[in-house]
């Protein structure tokens, strides 16, 4: 049984930078990846990056590809967004999610069992 809990989100004027982070509150958490998602209001939810848990693989979206940076700390059972260069359209409610090592396509929601309860970006021009 797993909680995820993502916390850093807040309003940033566009160019600005946040960090936002997840952690886990399993014991022994190893899952095979770990994504981050977002969603605005009235669209479906997207697809941000991913990493593996070994921290061998990454992807990202197309948009935030060089502004992004998605990185893990097994340790502390932790997964980061650092986000730089915001762009107003950066704005929705981001998620973490955890794939256990199910079938499927990376980029989809439904290859993560768990998620957090999510945590708000708002960029503002």
């Amino acid at each position: 049984q797993v909680e995820l809990v993502e916390s850093g989100g807040g309003l940033v004027q566009a160019g600005g930078s946040l960090r936002l982070s997840c952690v886990a509150s399993e014991r022994t958490f190893s899952p095979y990846a770990m994504g981050w998602f977002r969603q605005a209001p009235g669209k479906e939810r997207e697809f941000v990056a991913r990493i593996t848990w070994s921290g061998r693989t990454t992807d990202y979206e197309d948009s935030v590809k060089g502004r992004f940076t998605i990185s893990r700390d097994s340790a502390k059972n932790t997964v980061y967004l650092q986000m730089t260069s915001l762009k107003p359209e950066d704005t929705a409610a981001y998620y973490c999610a955890a794939d256990r090592g199910s079938r499927g396509i990376y980029y989809s929601p439904n290859k993560y069992e768990y998620w957090g309860q999510g945590t708000q970006v708002t960029v503002y021009s």
